[in-house]
């Protein structure tokens, strides 16, 4: 995908601050979520720092300077200062009206300085390899921009924007990169293009010619991560390649670049794309070739979603802390089974940091014998004898290292009562108690929670005595309706799916896809990052 952000300020603000985006913020706070069955970037205006390295956050790491020789009117030198910072916010400027600056022509060399930030959006996750290639970016980026200066004066392309063409009138050149992930990159496109959808790359131009500035506002350049890495792995490259092809990209935009305007301007920065890439030494096709090669390979375009997919959850931060969810008619389909895309989707979930509780009307064998088909329990999966978790409708509560909390018992009274009526009027009865299921006689209704529903095999007791001798019952109402009511009320997030109850459906805060067609999966990836 190709695009850039219009070269025309849209607002006056926008022309008077240098508009690196603030992260977005959750508009959920962080907590739990449970699955059953628009923030905007701001420019206030701040002092205009000196035209060094001008610091993100305490934790910005000082770039060393290099020196490079320049063909331009005046005999000046590079001095190139990087940083970059772990988690990003803005640096915005004010800028007071002036008289027209007259620029002397020197004869004496005078560096030029290059004051780069390369940034990590807030939401990203601390992904060791994005703060690796941040690092690189800190080298990278002051060479490209070198290159890419290199050619402006002796351009003779007939296509580029010339506002920005003999930077040796500037005494320092400043620009930025912003790593995200499609959500962000997403809002961006929506604010300043009306365009509902991510894109690889965004630049967004602060150069205002008319203001005749001796700092060289060159703009942003924002990379989604997420679309880099997919389209990395569809042209069989690195993450750090496809970054570097974007960055190029994106730098050309800055200059003038502008492949939209006419087949002819496309073709100029394709062959200026090739030509950096090139003199650079780095890796790959430019972009535009890249998304030719790609349509003529037939393979598809990206999609335009409305939630995370499997595999892309590494470049998001956790929304919850935990999610609580169901079994029956949740996580398990009609058929009693989590499916792999549910199996794939809480992997995903629990790789991030996300506590997944399950609370259901099973016992806590059943659920260990599921999530076991699936290779998610024991120590390290999602369920095991030492896990948090509730059991027979909240009857047997357990916390860390499988603590029981808390246990509630039928009166002894109502279950001889229950006995006898299930013997006198051959009424089937399953008497649950902790990890056995009992009962006075086979039937089929028994034995089906066991064949279809994974229970524990009922256990035959011949006589109500007998049931009833030093046991604790906890009698159980079997179904996925009206008792995840509560837990729905009281998650940050309650998601219902549609083959629930209309009681829990009432209560929840969103409405999900049946169990059927993965629902708990789907909410997991729409909505837990």
């Amino acid at each position: 995908m190709l695009s850039r952000l219009s070269r025309t300020p849209p607002n006056p603000l926008a022309m008077a601050a240098r508009a690196l985006p603030r992260a977005f913020h959750s508009t959920v706070a962080s907590g739990a979520m449970t699955v059953s069955t628009n923030s905007r970037f701001i420019l206030p205006p701040s002092p205009s720092p000196s035209p060094t390295v001008s610091h993100i956050s305490s934790s910005l790491i000082i770039g060393r300077k290099l020196h490079y020789g320049l063909n331009c009117k005046e005999d000046r030198k590079w001095s190139v200062a990087g940083g970059w910072c772990g988690k990003a916010f803005a640096s915005q400027r004010e800028y007071r009206k002036s008289r027209k600056l007259q620029l002397k022509k020197r004869h004496k060399a005078k560096e030029l300085e290059l004051s780069v930030k390369i940034c990590i959006e807030e939401q990203m996750p601390d992904d060791p390899e994005i703060v690796d290639i941040a690092e690189m970016l800190r080298l990278n980026v002051p060479m490209a921009m070198k290159f890419a200066f290199d050619t402006l004066k002796d351009s003779d392309y007939h296509t580029r924007d010339r506002a920005i063409n003999d930077v040796g009138c500037f005494e320092s050149i400043e620009l930025s990169v912003l790593l995200c992930n499609d959500e962000f990159i997403r809002e961006l496109n929506k604010d300043w293009r009306d365009e509902d959808s991510p894109t690889d790359v965004l630049s967004m131009s602060q150069h205002i010619p008319e203001l005749e500035l001796p700092i060289l506002m060159l703009g942003d350049i924002v990379i989604s991560v997420e679309t880099a890495s997919r389209q990395a792995e569809e042209r069989g490259h690195s993450l750090l390649d496809e970054i570097r092809i974007l960055l190029v990209h994106g730098l050309l935009h800055l200059l003038g670049f502008d492949h939209e305007i006419s087949d002819e301007a496309e073709a100029e920065m394709e062959k200026e794309e090739e030509l950096l890439l090139k003199s650079l030494g780095w890796k790959g096709k430019g972009l535009i070739q890249s998304t030719y090669d790609t349509e003529a390979a037939g393979s598809p375009p990206l999609e335009n979603i409305d939630r995370k997919k499997e595999g892309s959850l590494r470049f998001y931060k956790p929304k919850f802390s935990y999610i609580f969810c169901d079994m029956d008619g949740t996580l398990l389909n009609s058929k009693s089974q989590i499916s792999s895309t549910t199996a794939d989707a809480l992997r995903e979930a629990t790789s991030r940091g996300v506590k997944v509780v399950i609370a259901t009307g099973k016992t806590r064998p059943a659920v260990i014998t599921l999530f076991k088909s699936v290779g998610l329990a024991g120590k390290d999966g999602i369920v095991s004898e030492v896990s948090p978790g509730v059991f027979v409708q909240g009857l047997l509560v357990y916390g860390t290292q499988g603590r029981e909390i808390s246990r509630r018992n039928l009166d002894p009274v109502v279950c001889r009562e229950a006995c006898l009526y299930s013997l006198e009027h051959k009424v089937p009865l399953a008497a649950f108690s902790e990890n056995r299921i009992l009962t006075l006689f086979h039937h089929p209704l028994v034995d089906s929670l066991h064949t279809i529903y994974n229970e524990p095999k009922a256990e035959i007791i011949p006589s109500v005595e007998q049931l009833l001798t030093g046991t604790d019952i906890q009698i159980m109402a079997i179904g996925d309706g009206e008792n995840d009511v509560e837990m729905l009320e009281l998650a940050s997030l309650g998601v219902a799916l549609s083959n629930g109850s209309e009681k829990a459906k009432a209560v929840a805060n969103v409405i999900g896809a049946s169990n059927d067609d993965n629902g708990a999966a789907d909410a997991i990836y729409r909505y837990a990052f």
